[in-house]
């Protein structure tokens, strides 16, 4: 069979491909002729025109994404979008996720996946999205990646970029301040709220010592700029040392709620090296305390000699230079307004290289209880205030300056009743034994110190 020539074709195809033809000779000549007599301006706005009718355009929106996080660090960016649109939530949106924790006054509303918000800003309509996509890179666990959408025309993208994300942020913070709930984090546990009643009216504490570090944490908080200026991270290191019981820990939960700042519990003993200790102090928030309590027995960190004569070593295990760059090397850096706070039974075991300024800032005696201490106490659980002090207020801080006794078991006295009179006779019974003890511990120490010599000494008479 030989192939049809073009009379043998079909007569609709024939006339078809013919009419193609004199369309395309038709607009070469049109083309042609423009090119000679029109100007190239009017040629120009033709063609634009011709252009509407059969091309797609380009699109005229723009879309900034936001993730949740870079890399190990949380995106401020993303935290504030999160707080700033629950405020443009309209009944336009079908599904919300609502949630409320034990310390918030109100419903804490957010929209779901995929649901999308509408705000106006100097005339510029933006639309909100919330992305939930597979994390293809993430390890085991939670693989799901969360992210904004802002999408807006693209000829704001300046405004956009530097005025409205800056009222965005602005706005974001201005709520969680007046919304703070205080958390309380650690490495494995998620957040948790952060009820503890403590202030520094109800520490048991010398008002002088008192009035010191609060002085301390205000002058911190109000430095930005002078941190900046000298080159130094806006961070500020405390070390508290004393006996248990001695309130050192309802001092950190004090300085917390009187800064507004979260709480994030660090426990050395479950971090396995450096890598793991660098990537969960970067995940910590700004604006927090990280509490590294009993720094003295919960690791046994090598000291640096030793890991400069085992390098390998070192790098595959929690070790104290590890710990020191992240409170004053190049990794301190990474993060503003913190309070790094170590707490310890025994100052004289740390490592003077923990002890230093700029590591260890401020050192805390967390002592035992003083008369002011008992006063603060009495005041706090019996209601009794220098104005009505009770008679045995003087007996009592009288055997408190001779007697080592700390606050919380002072405080135990005072809560088995509710009767002033009973709590304060069963808090002198306490006092007088206690002292008793400690008296009966030293004389047998000396007496054993007797002993000792006055066997030594029938061994030379007998030599």
């Amino acid at each position: 069979m030989y192939p049809l020539s073009f009379k043998d074709m079909p007569t609709s195809a024939s006339s078809l491909f013919s009419a193609y033809a004199s369309l395309a000779a038709f607009i070469m000549l049109v083309r042609s002729i423009m090119d000679q007599l029109l100007p190239h301006e009017l040629r120009s706005y033709i063609f634009s025109i011709f252009n509407k009718f059969f091309y797609t355009p380009r699109s005229l929106d723009m879309t900034i994404i936001i993730d949740e996080k870079c890399g190990y660090i949380s995106n401020q960016v993303y935290e504030a979008a999160e707080v700033y649109i629950r405020t443009k939530i309209s009944d336009l949106n079908e599904r919300l996720r609502v949630s409320k924790t034990p310390g918030q006054k109100t419903l804490n509303i957010a929209v779901d996946k995929d649901q999308e918000i509408i705000d106006f800003f100097d005339g510029i309509k933006l639309r909100w999205c919330f992305v939930c996509a597979e994390d293809k890179k993430g390890g085991s666990g939670n693989n799901e990646k969360h992210q904004f959408e802002l999408t807006f025309n693209k000829k704001h993208r300046a405004k956009v970029i530097d005025s409205y994300m800056q009222h965005v942020l602005a706005r974001a913070d201005a709520i969680r301040q007046e919304e703070k709930v205080l958390k309380l984090d650690s490495q494995y546990s998620g957040p948790i709220d952060l009820e503890h009643p403590s202030t520094f009216d109800t520490l048991a504490m010398d008002p002088e010592l008192k009035r010191t570090i609060i002085e301390d944490l205000d002058r911190f908080v109000r430095r930005k700029e002078f941190y900046r200026k000298i080159g130094k991270a806006w961070k500020r290191g405390y070390l508290l040392y004393g006996p248990p019981g001695t309130g050192k820990s309802s001092l950190i939960a004090a300085m917390a709620n009187y800064l507004k700042f979260d709480v994030y519990d660090l426990e050395l003993t479950s971090i396995y090296d450096n890598s793991e200790l660098r990537r969960i102090m970067l995940s910590t928030s700004n604006r927090s305390i990280l509490v590294i309590e009993d720094i003295d027995c919960t690791v046994d960190l090598q000291n640096r000699e030793s890991e400069e004569g085992n390098n390998e070593q070192s790098n595959t295990r929690l070790t104290l230079s590890g710990l020191l760059n992240f409170i004053d090397g190049l990794w301190s850096s990474c993060g503003d307004e913190r309070i790094i706070v170590f707490t310890t039974n025994n100052k004289d075991k740390l490592d003077p290289a923990l002890l230093r300024p700029g590591r260890m800032d401020v050192h805390i005696h967390m002592s035992y209880c003083t008369p002011s201490g008992f006063r603060v106490l009495a005041s706090n659980y019996l209601g009794i205030h220098e104005s009505n002090a009770h008679r045995l207020c003087g007996e009592i801080e009288g055997l408190i300056e001779s007697t080592e006794v700390t606050p919380a078991e002072v405080a135990e006295e005072l809560m088995k009743s509710d009767d002033a009179d009973v709590a304060l006779e069963g808090l002198v019974c306490f006092l007088k034994r206690k002292k008793s003890e400690s008296s009966k511990i030293k004389g047998e120490g000396t007496n054993n110190i007797e002993i000792e010599e006055t066997d030594e000494d029938a061994k030379k008479k007998q030599t």
